[in-house]
């Protein structure tokens, strides 16, 4: 019996994002491809869409140009070998999803599950998990992806402007709190480490945070403004005023895991309240970022928790102010910018992230895009 239509146009379609991902692999656009291999746009387009097959000569043209081979573009696609890769957490075990970015020349990989492998649905996969230690079936070429860490959930927004870039780029968000960001940053791990961190003084934020880590070689980007404080359930009643309160009518804590900036206005508090751990049920629990401290909150299965008033407000949740905190994007800036990190920068710039922020509620944009450097050797900002 003859291959049917359908077979044949599912070949095409796996050669056409075979050859996307090679393209977009080498940061070229479709006009650039073309060029490289004395084609036209259309054509590359086409043959991407699945629309059309390459002539023997075009596949031999778009392979040069590519780094490739024929067999690699349009044969028959192979499962391909396990790679090496460094994990961002534990990634568990064999054919576990993954995301995979590559940063300052090494693959990074990041676990899909729980509250890191969704948004409203489920994160697409880029490899699976072998069966040998930190090693990875990648399921085609790794993307150009921006790589950004940090616990606000308007990161997420970043996404749209990047892959509307040409060539486009990917976003992996690792949601975790300010510590752990700038960590995964100093390693080399993230293309930036999105923070909320107190000053020492009391009086600012996110100056010297970032020179424990990277000593005077960082930039930081403002992202945006909110206000933090005690998100509050309806078992929680409307006469809670404060931390004591919550102690004092035993209400379940959802809690931030240590580092986070969130555990340390709980922290902060609790001290000056001289309340002791054991006052505060639920205060072991680790929630991994603001809008899960609300959704547990909102689901009765905590009553009380901190995080900042924007996943209050998505909850319809009460809320108890208590800081006035800036969210910055902060860079290593100890050699040359790569290419990510300039759509990144230029993305913060953009009218259309100012406007996506500015309808959210509880978010401010005043400082979207500014830049700041870090302290210079005499200890000047």
């Amino acid at each position: 019996m003859s291959e049917g239509p359908s077979q044949a146009g599912r070949e095409r379609r796996d050669a056409g994002q075979r050859l996307r991902e090679a393209r977009c692999a080498r940061s070229l656009s479709q006009r650039q491809l073309a060029s490289l291999a004395g084609i036209t746009r259309q054509a590359v387009a086409a043959i991407e869409r699945g629309s059309a097959d390459p002539s023997l000569r075009s596949a031999l043209r778009l392979a040069q140009a590519l780094g490739a081979s024929v067999e690699e573009l349009f044969g028959e696609r192979a499962a391909p070998a396990a790679v090496s890769v460094v994990p961002l957490e534990e990634l568990g075990e064999r054919g576990a999803r993954v995301g995979l970015a590559s940063v300052g020349g090494a693959l990074l990989a990041a676990p899909l599950d729980g509250a890191t492998g969704r948004a409203v649905g489920f994160a697409p996969a880029d490899g699976l998990l072998a069966e040998e230690p930190a090693r990875v079936h990648p399921l085609g070429p790794p993307q150009p992806t921006v790589v950004v860490a940090g616990c606000d959930p308007a990161l997420a927004l970043l996404a749209t402007p990047l892959a509307r870039r040409d060539p486009p780029l990917g976003l992996l968000w690792w949601a975790c709190g300010s510590g752990r960001a700038l960590e995964l940053l100093a390693a080399g791990h993230v293309h930036a480490a999105g923070i909320h961190r107190r000053d020492p003084d009391g009086r600012g934020y996110n100056t010297s945070a970032p020179d424990a880590y990277l000593g005077s070689a960082w930039r930081a980007y403002g992202f945006t403004t909110w206000r933090q404080g005690i998100v509050l359930g309806e078992r929680a009643g409307s006469d809670i005023a404060d931390l004591g309160d919550v102690a004092r009518r035993r209400l379940r804590l959802a809690n931030r895991e240590p580092g986070s900036e969130a555990r340390a206005v709980l922290e902060r508090e609790r001290e000056a309240l001289r309340i002791e751990p054991s006052a505060l049920p639920g205060y072991e629990t680790h929630v991994a970022g603001h809008l899960e401290v609300a959704a547990a909150i909102a689901a009765g299965l905590a009553d009380a928790g901190v995080a900042h008033e924007p996943a209050a407000l998505a909850y319809g949740l009460r809320f108890l102010p208590r800081t006035e905190e800036r969210f910055d994007l902060v860079v290593r800036d100890d050699g040359p910018s790569s290419p990510e990190r300039i759509a990144l920068a230029e993305v913060l710039a953009s009218a259309w992230l100012r406007a996506q922020l500015a309808q959210l509620p509880g978010y401010g944009t005043t400082d979207l895009g500014v830049a700041r450097h870090g302290r210079s050797a005499d200890g000047a900002s």
